[in-house]
C-alpha cells in the first residue's frame, strides 16, 4: 500500500484482494496427427503413443477438476491418459481423432451440465 502513503491517515484506504477462481474450461484443443517429436517433448512414450493419431489438451479451474475430467475421458472412449495435474488443472489424452474428440466432448458436456462450468469451444490443429 505504499502508493497510498501520501494520503493523510484519515483518507487511507485498505484494499483487499482475493483470488476467486471461476469454474471454467479455458482450453479444449485437439491436435490431429501430431509429429512424433511432440510426444517426446510432452513426456509421452512415442513408441506407444505415436500409433495413436491425436492428442487432446485441456485446462480447467479449479484445478482439481482435472481428476474428474481424466475419469470421464477414459470412461467415454478408448483414450489413454498422458498427463493429469491436479495442481495446474492440465489434462493430456491420446487416442484416435474420434476417440479424443468423443472424450473432449463428453468432458465439456459433463462439466457444463452437471457442474455448471463455463466452457470454451473445441479448437483443432
Amino acid at each position: 500500500m505504499a502508493y497510498l502513503d501520501h494520503l493523510p491517515p484519515d483518507e487511507k484506504q485498505r484494499i483487499v484482494q482475493e483470488l476467486v477462481p471461476g469454474k471454467q474450461i479455458s482450453l479444449a484443443h485437439i491436435i490431429a496427427n501430431p509429429d512424433q517429436i511432440l510426444y517426446t517433448k510432452l513426456g509421452l512414450d512415442p513408441a506407444v503413443e505415436y500409433s495413436r493419431s491425436a492428442i487432446g489438451i485441456m485446462t480447467v479451474s479449479p484445478s482439481e477438476t482435472a481428476i474428474i475430467m481424466g475419469d470421464i475421458a477414459i470412461k467415454s472412449s478408448g483414450v489413454e491418459l498422458g498427463f493429469v495435474d491436479r495442481f495446474s488443472g492440465s489434462l493430456i489424452i491420446t487416442g484416435t481423432v474420434s476417440e479424443v474428440e468423443a472424450a473432449v466432448s463428453a468432458i465439456l458436456a459433463y462439466v457444463s451440465e452437471k457442474l455448471g462450468f463455463t466452457i470454451c469451444p473445441i479448437t483443432r490443429t
